[in-house]
């Protein structure tokens, strides 16, 4: 009987320690919206290169395990011994509690000044300077531009925030000194793990956008908007529904740097907006790459209604002239002069525009086709793997079932709807002014979903008349698009970044 019952105990520990025991409602629903995202791409063939990896990792992500006992990565991660640089030393009798927390804000902030009476120090081993504190002090750890400052400070510990860049250290006498800002996990300093690994190229880093902007510009042909120039004005015009969301954003209460994260997804290009939302906004990333990858994969079911009920039968009939063919001297000079003039206007965006055309250079100039063609095959795809996959795992439970992203998933398709439209509207004002006429579902191309709203705007227009064939015309708006939301991404990092909203 003792030896079952040992086997019992132990049956029971092992079920509570596994993720059956961590379980959580939760945990199923969104094990169900991975499901969901598999099933949509295997069965009905929405963007499967996206929406497969983003499920099966939203599939690994809300796994529960005890993160203590178990260092994954998963949920969380290490602090790098680069970023333990300048601590802040604060001692609880500086000054009133009122001020001690409004100069606590601002320095976690980055505002310069700080109403605190005593000096930054140096500490040699911060790993063991807890226990060096007196009572009610606390130490600030590399103030880097944390921009919602949200830790539930539960005991004593290294606390990390924006991927290991901002942390905390409580001291064991304090207590809960600052509740009221703070609720992300405590962190392990040398739990460096696959999976960290593999998210620092989305959060911590974020060097995958850039290496798919590589990717796209390999295989993206520029030869229509060249030979159309006047599609870049389509291009722009759907830029307005990132703006139009950027605002509405900032009315529900988000601030500037979460808002504009949020607006770029009007763009419907996911790593711009991973991007982008990674420097400004990390606390935002899951919900805002899920919501950008999803409403790029539902292109085919968004833009049709909204196409349909801005144009007539006869609009939608427009043929457009064949133009004739850019010549190899324009295709090679654009990448070179494209860079520098939209770099030099917005230099926040550079790693995305200097990727994007330095992509474009390698397909166009015809003497580096074997770079040209790996990165515009197995490089990009390998790099899409990840960041699939990572952006799916982010999504984990705790993070993601709450209101904020179910706010943040309205104002992305209302973003995306504004921009399709008002790309429409305009091809439309277009026609008014005169000159040749121009299809105004083309219009609907300006997001920079390559080649998804071209091929949507093309198969729309087959439906109307079997014989328009209105694809290359709709891919000038579609990569004057990704230029476009790049450009505003930069024009957001240059303005926002560092600014301290």
């Amino acid at each position: 009987m003792d030896g079952l019952a040992a086997i019992w105990s132990t049956l029971v520990s092992y079920l509570g320690d596994s993720g059956f025991g961590h379980f959580h409602w939760t945990n199923g629903v969104m094990l169900a919206i991975g499901g969901l995202f598999i099933f949509l791409a295997v069965r009905k063939k929405y963007e499967p290169l996206l929406l497969l990896p983003i499920g099966f990792g939203m599939l690994i992500g809300n796994i529960p395990y005890d993160a203590g006992k178990l260092p994954l990565g998963v949920y969380d991660g290490p602090v790098s011994e680069a970023d333990l640089e300048v601590w802040m030393y604060l001692p609880a009798d500086a000054t009133t509690d009122a001020d001690s927390h409004a100069g606590l804000m601002r320095l976690l902030r980055g505002v310069d000044a700080v109403p605190f009476a005593a000096e930054p120090v140096l500490l040699a081993d911060p790993y063991s300077a807890v226990s060096d504190l007196h009572a009610g002090a606390a130490v600030l750890v590399n103030t880097h531009r944390l921009l919602k400052p949200r830790v539930d400070i539960d005991g004593p510990g290294i606390y990390a925030a924006g991927g290991g860049r901002s942390v905390f250290v409580a001291d064991p006498s304090s207590g809960p000194r600052y509740p009221e800002l703070w609720s992300l996990a405590k962190q392990d300093p040398h739990n460096a793990s696959v999976f960290w690994w593999l998210f620092a190229g989305v959060g911590l880093a974020g060097f995958y956008p850039p290496l798919i902007f590589l990717g796209i510009g390999a295989m993206t042909d520029f030869g229509p908007m060249l030979s159309n120039p006047k599609t870049l004005l389509l291009g722009a015009a759907a830029q307005f529904g990132i703006f139009a969301s950027l605002i509405g954003a900032v009315f529900l209460g988000f601030d500037l740097d979460e808002a504009a994260s949020i607006g770029i997804i009007g763009g419907a290009d996911g790593p711009t907006a991973i991007f982008t939302c990674s420097q400004l906004a990390p606390e935002l990333l899951g919900a805002v790459a899920l919501a950008a990858y999803s409403y790029m994969a539902m292109v085919p079911i968004i833009q049709p209604p909204i196409i349909r009920l801005l144009t007539t039968g006869a609009e939608r009939r427009i043929r457009m002239r064949e133009r004739a063919p850019v010549s190899g001297r324009v295709r090679v000079v654009f990448p070179i002069v494209g860079f520098l003039l939209t770099a030099l206007l917005a230099p926040g965006g550079l790693p995305l525009l200097g990727m994007l055309f330095f992509g474009n250079l390698l397909r166009e100039s015809l003497v580096t086709e074997r770079l040209a063609n790996t990165a515009r095959t197995a490089f990009v795809d390998i790099v899409t793997i990840l960041l699939g996959v990572t952006v799916g795992a982010k999504t984990s439970a705790e993070s993601f079932l709450t209101m904020q992203t179910i706010s943040i998933f309205i104002l992305g398709l209302c973003a995306f709807a504004i921009a399709t439209a008002t790309g429409v509207l305009f091809a439309k004002a277009m026609n008014r002014l005169g000159g040749e006429p121009v299809n105004p579902m083309i219009g609907a191309a300006g997001v920079s979903a390559v080649p998804m709203s071209a091929r949507v705007v093309h198969t729309l227009g087959l439906k109307e008349d079997p014989q328009n064939f209105l694809l290359m015309h709709a891919m000038g708006p579609n990569v004057a698009g990704v230029i476009g939301t790049a450009l505003v991404a930069g024009y957001f990092m240059t303005v926002l970044a560092g600014a301290g909203h």
